[in-house]
């Protein structure tokens, strides 16, 4: 479904795992989202292991993800946007998004992207992958988290 040129997504739904750059998406999504008087859901997905049944309880994980979700919603506040958190068990992290964005009909999914260099090359990793290539929402958002610029060796330190 083509949209006008003109027009810009409205609902947006963002996976945080607690990392520093889902966080900074987060920030980035309740910002525009409130430009536009849009709205954002935030999710965060327990993957679960073939080798344990999908509704186990995994009290632990839980409770982290519960605190994740707490920590986004507080960042949401603090962009001046109320957002509903979700915790969902799944087996497959970027499947378990894709879903919920179907779901949900939001018009954008924003990916916080660590600046990963394993070997000398950059790599995307898999949820953002798995999205950009099965996400049916018009836009996937991928937002990087900056760069830390190595600090300068003390002086007199070679």
């Amino acid at each position: 479904m083509a949209r006008n040129a003109d027009s810009e997504a409205r609902s947006y739904l963002v996976p945080v795992d607690g990392s520093d750059a889902s966080l900074h998406a987060l920030g980035v999504a309740c910002d525009i989202a409130r430009r536009v008087k849009g709205s954002v859901r935030i999710v965060h997905i327990i993957e679960v292991p073939r080798s344990v049944a999908l509704d186990a309880a995994l009290d632990a994980e839980v409770e982290r993800g519960e605190q994740i979700l707490d920590r986004a919603e507080q960042v949401a506040t603090d962009h001046g946007m109320e957002a509903k958190g979700d915790l969902i068990q799944a087996r497959q992290a970027g499947h378990a998004v894709v879903d919920e964005a179907v779901e949900g009909g939001v018009d954008a999914i924003v990916i916080g992207v660590v600046y990963h260099r394993p070997l000398g090359r950059f790599e995307l990793g898999r949820l953002p992958s798995y999205v950009l290539e099965h996400a049916t929402a018009e836009q996937v958002w991928l937002i990087r988290y900056p760069v830390e610029e190595p600090s300068p060796p003390p002086a007199g330190a070679r």
